[in-house]
């Protein structure tokens, strides 16, 4: 029985709808009739939903007859099966370590350094603090300062363990250094930290740093493991002013266009609990324009006699027949205008290249679908 309770693994999530679980508690799934997104299957940027809006006049062969000019997006499902894992707690990590093996406790207590570079936390906090330059050219400390049950692009950096994390958090010397690890993180962005509570706003010099961010995407990848790091090490509240910052400035005022699509995509969806990720998209659904494309809303409702996938009821329609399915996925690939790679997914691809690591978005993705559809087209236009 031991062993087979030892080899038992979770079964991961196969689409977007069953990594996500922000609406199934909440009455306003019922009734979603309130937004026009029942014909949105996947999601876009504001930026990218403005080139799509100057493609309305173009006259070549589309995938599908729909009257709607604007190119019809899919959400990433590498990111959404990213942070179920991650809020899930990475239900299939059984890796443990023993206590002297602690090197993000250890880093932060200030008795090693950080590999490969040689530098101390005390040195990090001490003198790093300002030197913006430093902070977005060096790409080995975003590691240590923000550990993760995950490997990240630093292979000298340990990921964390449960029995680490716990140790952790009732090291006071520990927290106190993260806590001002994530201040000189945010003042990098051009935020400062208001309280203990996590509320923040914007920093003296935020023009100029939120200029720098809204250019600088790589950053919005630290930033996720940023938002990951403060529930794994116990500050979990403190995600939602951040996340609720960068949503109000990229919708509402217009400081950091580029990352509405990384806030909406990622930020939200580290935060585990559903009520808050419910009110951050209730915020954004009102300021995101243009209204139709905003996909982070609750599944439509079925129409009477339509069938009701796993994703918003929890049952399972009954498996389709192979020539089912070959017709199904073909008609789902005619129904999108265009496929477009969320600039989130592809510095993920050019980053995690560069690290050595040969990593893109799964099937099922945007690349996925990019390359599926091109091979559909050729073929469409042979039967024609």
């Amino acid at each position: 029985m031991g062993n087979l309770v030892g080899s038992w693994r979770f079964k991961e999530p196969s689409t977007v709808e069953e990594c996500d679980s922000t609406w199934e508690s909440d009455s306003e799934s019922e009734d979603a009739t309130a937004e026009d997104d029942s014909g949105i299957s996947g999601s876009v940027s504001p930026a990218e939903s403005e080139r799509a809006a100057g493609h309305s006049g173009d006259t070549s062969p589309q995938l599908t007859d729909s009257p709607e000019s604007a190119p019809k997006m899919k959400r990433s499902f590498y990111a959404a099966r990213d942070l179920y894992k991650y809020r899930h707690s990475y239900p299939n990590y059984r890796k443990s370590r023993q206590p002297n093996e602690y090197r993000n406790l250890r880093f932060y207590m200030n008795k090693i350094p950080l590999v490969p570079d040689g530098i101390f936390i005390e040195e990090i906090l001490s003198k790093w603090r300002g030197d913006y330059d430093k902070l977005e050219h060096n790409h080995t400390y975003i590691q240590w300062l923000f550990p993760l049950r995950e490997q990240g692009l630093n292979f000298y950096a340990h990921e964390l363990t449960q029995d680490e994390i716990k140790e952790f958090q009732s090291t006071r010397e520990a927290k106190r250094r993260f806590l001002a690890a994530y201040s000189l993180m945010l003042d990098f962005y051009g935020v400062k930290l208001l309280d203990k509570s996590g509320n923040v706003a914007r920093a003296p010099n935020w023009q100029e740093r939120f200029q720098h961010l809204n250019e600088s995407h790589h950053n919005y990848l630290r930033i996720t493991r940023i938002l990951k790091s403060l529930g794994e090490l116990g500050y979990e509240t403190f995600k939602a002013p951040l996340v609720g910052l960068f949503l109000e400035e990229s919708l509402c005022n217009g400081t950091l266009p580029n990352m509405q699509h990384s806030a909406l995509e990622y930020y939200v969806y580290t935060i585990r609990l559903p009520a808050t990720r419910r009110r951050l998209l209730r915020y954004a659904r009102q300021h995101y324009r243009p209204a139709h494309a905003f996909l982070w809303g609750p599944q439509p409702k079925k129409r009477a006699g339509g069938s009701v996938g796993a994703g918003s009821s929890g049952i399972r329609a009954p498996a389709p027949t192979p020539e089912e399915q070959r017709r199904g996925e073909e008609s789902t690939t005619f129904s999108s205008n265009r496929i477009i790679l969320s600039s989130h997914d592809a510095i993920m691809c050019q980053d995690l290249a560069g690290g050595g690591i040969k990593v893109c978005p799964e099937p099922g993705s945007n690349m996925a679908g990019l390359q599926g559809a091109s091979m559909l087209v050729g073929g469409r236009g042979e039967r024609n």
